[in-house]
Parts: C-alpha cells; sequence; structure tokens
C-alpha cells in the first residue's frame, strides 16, 4: 500500500530556521575574510620562497627601482637622515622600528628594527647602520606587517609617503617570513572549510 501525502501536513508553513542564515552569514563573511588576508600575505608568501642570494646593489642613493625589483632580496649601503625619521611599534613586538629616508634621494626609505635595550630616545643611544640586508617593496605594496605605518605617519605630523615610494625592510630574509607559508595554508583551508560547508548548507535536499 502506497504512502499518500498529508495534506495537513503540506498545508502547514516552513519552519522557521534563524540558525541557518545565520550559519551563512559567519561562513560567507569567514570565506570572504580567510580569501582577502591571503591575498593581503601574497608578497611575503612569493618572498618566502626564495631561495637566492641577496642582490648587491651598492649605494641605495643611487639606487632607482623598478617594478620587476618588488620582492627583491637586496643588499646596500647608504646614509639615513636623521631627520624626519619616523618611529613607530608593532602589536606583541617589544622593539621598535625606524623609518628613514635614505640620504640623496626622493623616494626610497629604510625600516630598521631598534632593539628594546637602544630605544632611548632622551640618550640618543641608538646609531643607525650604515649597511643594510633586505627585502625591497613599494611602500604601498608593503602587507599587513607594515598597516600600521601609515597611521605612525600620520600620527608624527608628518606628510605620507609619495605614491612612487619604496622601502627597504632592512632584517627581513626569505627564511623570516616562511611564518606565512603555515598562515596561509591555515586562512586557506578556512577558506575550503566554510566554501564547502556553504556548499552543503545551500544544496537543495534529495527526496
Amino acid at each position: 500500500m502506497s504512502e499518500q501525502p498529508d495534506a495537513d501536513l503540506e498545508a502547514l508553513p516552513p519552519p522557521r530556521r534563524p540558525w541557518r542564515k545565520l550559519t551563512l552569514v559567519v561562513m560567507s563573511v569567514t570565506l570572504l575574510a580567510s580569501l582577502a588576508l591571503t591575498f593581503a600575505l601574497r608578497g611575503e608568501l612569493a618572498y618566502s620562497l626564495s631561495s637566492q642570494a641577496p642582490r648587491a646593489v651598492g649605494e641605495l642613493a643611487r639606487l632607482q627601482p623598478q617594478a620587476h625589483d618588488e620582492n627583491v632580496w637586496v643588499q646596500g649601503e647608504g646614509e639615513l637622515e636623521a631627520q624626519g625619521a619616523i618611529a613607530y611599534r608593532r602589536p606583541l613586538e617589544a622593539d621598535s622600528y625606524r623609518l628613514s629616508r635614505v640620504s640623496g634621494t626622493q623616494n626610497l626609505w629604510v625600516q630598521v628594527r631598534v632593539p628594546a635595550d637602544d630605544d632611548d630616545p632622551e640618550h640618543k643611544r641608538f646609531v643607525p647602520p650604515t649597511s643594510f640586508v633586505g627585502r625591497l617593496v613599494p611602500a604601498s605594496h608593503g602587507g599587513v606587517r607594515l598597516s600600521q605605518l601609515s597611521g605612525a605617519i600620520a600620527e608624527a605630523g608628518r606628510p605620507p609617503l609619495p605614491s612612487h615610494a619604496w622601502l627597504l625592510i632592512d632584517g627581513e630574509g626569505p627564511a623570516t617570513t616562511r611564518w606565512t607559508l603555515g598562515v596561509g595554508a591555515l586562512l586557506l583551508g578556512f577558506a575550503a572549510f566554510n566554501l564547502v560547508g556553504l556548499r552543503r548548507l545551500l544544496r537543495p535536499a534529495s527526496d
């Protein structure tokens, strides 16, 4: 004997599913945020896979970075301008950072790390180096780790860096950025998990 559909049950309104809608929103936001952060880390991810030795560029005052120099490990020498240097900190780090323009240039700045023991503005214990080894990157493509830089410049009352400015991040070699590979894999894992979950939630139920 075949079962007939119950007319009374079919006349009932569909059940409310507020938690399902909330789940869809949360998973969608998590998916987009994971992909956005992975995209923001693309520079560090590519740089971390570099296996070449740093390229010697000589005097930084003569360096004219081009598009193909982005995310290149370089070594160079130069004097930093003491006047106009920007000091700032990053969350969860004891050391501070100082951004100074290379003397004799208009578009090249160097970021150096200042150990906590030397960060003493009153006694001026920190002496900037004159030789640098690090990552060369356009200021506009600094990535997540330099996201506080614009705020620090504005807080110091200085004009923003020019759109064509370049940064040499002293001490940042490919090996020091390989932590981004783990972060990138984790973010892609989040994205894949939420994508699969969204497909299951949105897929029509089978009869």
